[in-house]
Formats: C-alpha cells, sequence, structure tokens
C-alpha cells in the first residue's frame, strides 16, 4: 500500500513527518483523560438510523479500520478503544450522546460526528470541556472558527466554497442561467444558498428565478420540485442530502423536466445515491468532489483502491464499497496520522496542535492535486474541489482543481 501521503511527491513530507513522530515519542509521557499506557478511548456519534443513515457507512468504517489499527498493534503501542453511539441525525440527540461519552465514557477525543445541525448543537459544549471536536462531517463555516472555538476543527470542504464555486461555473458556461434552487432549510443548505448567491454577486436576483427549501424530516419533496418546474428554470442547483436527491433526479424524470442538474457534494454518491436514482437518469449532472470513488472503472488498479478492497473483503465483508466509504476511510487514516505524531503526549492540547500544523498532505485515495493544509488560524483543512459530470458509468473530472481557500 502507499504511505499515507500516496505518491512520491510526498517523500520530504514523510521524512519529515518521521522526524515528527520520533521526537515527542522520546519525551516523557503526558496524558489527558481517556488515556493510558495500554489505551485510547475515541467517541463519535453518527446517523445510524434517520433521515441521513446512508452516512452510516462513514462510521462503520471508521470503527473497522482501527479494528485493522489493533490488529496491527494499535498507534504507538496502544490499542483504541472506539465508542460509537446513534444519534439518528436529532441534534438533542447528539447532545445526549456526546454528553454520554465525555461524562461517562471519558473519551479523549469526539471524532467525525456528522452533520451540521448535530455539530452544533455540541460545539459550545465541547469547547467549554477543551475536548476535541476532530475532523467533523460538515462544510459549515461556523466549524473553521480557532479564535472562538479552538477545539473544533472541520473536515469537508466549506459549504460557501462549494455553493460559489458552481456559481462560477454558471456565469462562464451558460451567463443567461434561469436558475431554480432547492435546499435543506438547516444550515448546510443555507450555506450552500449563500455562497452560491455570493459567487453570482450582482447577477444572484436575476438569474435565481425560484427557491424551494425542504425540512429534512419531511417524507417527500414532490411538491418543491413541481414549484421549482413551473419556473420554467434551465438550470436546478441542487442542495440537498442523499434521499432527497434520489427524488429530486426521479421526479424531474417524471415531470419531463430537463435543467443543466448541478449537485452538491454532500450527496453525489453514484453507489449510495444515483445508482438508487438511476444511472441514465443521472447523465449530465455536474457536481464536485475531492477524492476517488471505487464505482469508477478508472481507478480500478489504483493500487490505493487495491488496498480499500483487501481492507473491506478483511474487515467489512459483503459491504457494498462505496465512496461515502472512501470518505470515512481517508478521514480515520488522517486522525491516526495525527495520534501517531503525538507520540506519548497524549494531551488533547497536542491533538489539536497537531492536528493544525499539517502540511500538502495527500492521502492515497484524493484526486490528484487535493492537499490537506490547516494551521493555527486556519481550521478547514480541505479547500480546493475538482469539477466532475456523470456520464452514466463514473465522475469524470474536468477542468483543473479550483482553490477556494477561505479567510478566518
Amino acid at each position: 500500500m502507499p504511505g499515507i501521503f500516496g505518491s512520491h511527491r510526498a517523500t520530504i513530507v514523510s521524512a519529515a513527518l518521521a522526524l515528527l513522530v520520533a521526537g515527542p515519542a522520546l519525551a516523557q509521557k503526558k496524558y489527558d483523560t481517556g488515556v493510558t499506557d495500554t489505551e485510547i478511548r475515541i467517541g463519535q456519534t453518527a446517523p445510524l438510523s434517520g433521515s441521513i443513515s446512508a452516512y452510516a457507512v462513514i462510521a462503520r468504517t471508521q470503527v473497522a479500520y482501527i479494528n485493522k489499527i489493533n490488529d496491527e498493534g494499535g498507534i504507538n503501542g496502544r490499542k483504541v478503544k472506539y465508542v460509537l453511539y446513534d444519534d439518528a441525525a436529532n441534534p438533542a440527540k447528539t447532545v445526549e450522546q456526546v454528553r454520554k461519552l465525555v461524562e461517562g465514557d471519558e473519551v479523549f477525543v469526539v471524532f467525525n460526528p456528522q452533520g451540521t445541525p448535530q455539530n452544533m448543537s455540541i460545539r459550545k459544549y465541547l469547547n467549554d470541556k477543551k475536548v476535541p471536536q476532530m475532523f467533523i462531517g460538515s462544510g459549515g463555516s461556523k466549524f473553521g472558527d480557532p479564535k472562538n472555538f479552538p477545539w473544533t476543527m472541520g473536515w469537508t470542504p466549506p459549504y460557501l466554497t462549494e455553493g460559489a464555486i458552481y456559481a462560477r461555473y454558471i456565469l462562464q458556461n451558460k451567463p443567461d442561467a434561469r436558475i431554480a434552487v432547492l435546499y435543506e432549510n438547516n444550515d448546510y443548505g443555507k450555506e450552500m444558498l449563500e455562497g452560491f448567491e455570493r459567487g453570482l454577486g450582482s447577477k444572484a436576483a436575476s438569474l435565481i428565478v425560484a427557491k424551494e427549501p425542504y425540512d429534512r424530516e419531511a417524507p417527500v419533496i414532490d411538491s418543491q420540485i413541481i414549484k421549482l418546474k413551473t419556473s420554467n428554470a434551465d438550470v436546478l442547483v441542487d442542495f440537498s442530502t442523499p434521499k432527497f436527491t434520489v427524488q429530486a433526479i426521479k421526479k424531474t424524470k417524471e415531470l419531463g423536466w430537463k435543467p443543466l442538474h448541478i449537485l452538491s457534494s454532500v450527496s453525489n454518491s453514484i453507489g449510495s445515491v444515483l445508482s438508487v436514482a438511476g444511472l441514465d437518469d443521472s447523465v449530465g449532472i455536474i457536481s464536485s468532489g475531492y477524492y476517488k470513488d471505487p464505482a469508477d472503472s478508472t481507478f480500478a488498479e489504483d493500487p490505493a483502491m487495491v488496498e480499500l478492497n483487501k481492507f473491506v473483503d478483511k474487515y467489512m465483508p459483503g459491504t457494498p464499497k462505496t465512496d461515502l466509504m472512501v470518505n470515512g476511510y481517508n478521514i480515520i487514516q488522517i486522525f491516526v496520522e495525527v495520534l501517531k505524531r503525538c507520540g506519548d503526549d497524549l494531551t488533547r492540547e497536542n491533538v489539536m496542535k497537531q492536528a493544525s500544523v499539517l502540511k500538502d498532505v495527500e492521502l492515497p485515495l484524493f484526486l490528484p492535486g487535493i492537499k490537506v493544509n490547516t494551521s493555527a488560524t486556519d481550521y478547514y483543512p480541505i479547500e480546493s474541489l475538482q469539477m466532475l459530470r456523470f456520464d452514466g458509468k463514473r465522475w469524470a473530472p474536468f477542468g483543473g482543481v479550483i482553490d477556494g481557500h477561505m479567510e478566518n
């Protein structure tokens, strides 16, 4: 398997990493709650049930990867105890489960909790407790604010950035578009919309002819799609989550509506979304991404994909290989690397420090040109995206990687 940095271009970085790991390991042991000479306790909440349970595979992949790490001897000689609770995508449940993790299980870190509303519900609590809220599953701009919330670090590319990238594409390729926007009525959908409108600038008012929000707990969004169609829009900008993306694709087909469909990366999984909605009906959809998709035959012989397949066959037998799985795999890889860098200084302060000095990290399953970079003032690890177009079988990249660096 390639190293965590994925290519020969990162050899120098890898050598430097070895020195960083070796240094702390020789120092005096320093532990916080959740760490002993033999164990590191990590906590996580995820939507194992509920309206966005499609994302459950992310957490299940991470549990399996930790099992692999433990089989290989753990992290710097310590086994990882991984405590995962279902929050059903309900922020109130997230609060309850995270309190249980911190006060009952006494975990060291709360890792990769999923969802914007869920993470907002626990951000203040975890920061007050000085417990890392690490590499969270949301691109909300509120999760890259080290000045006010130093214990919270995002992972997903910022929604404001992604929304602006789609606006840039429309302005360059379809400047006279009539745009209809479907968005989830929460922080995720509103930030995507805000970034999109910012990207359109002064043309937003004239180009956007209809906007329809929906509630995540709604059973269907048929009425929203019907209203958007009646606007005579020729572009549908879709900031929905997987369950509703499937409905949007199917309903536009049923109505005979054929707009240019631009889809948030949150819901562009071939295995979990497009194959359910219908691959033929998804042809031509435009989105963006930053990691390789197992459903793309282009990557069939890619060494990192071959290694992923071996991992799944051993630790998750029978589980469909999807891009959401790759997402979970990537995040747990970088998190394990951060823990390795901590050596024997396994304090919460040090884990945040090591997470904030990542430089040009290229994970094996990233698309070419995508890198992780953080600093003490930049808690957005991924700020570049590759534009993609679905051809019926795979997401075909076009254009170059777009850097959408967010200022804090």
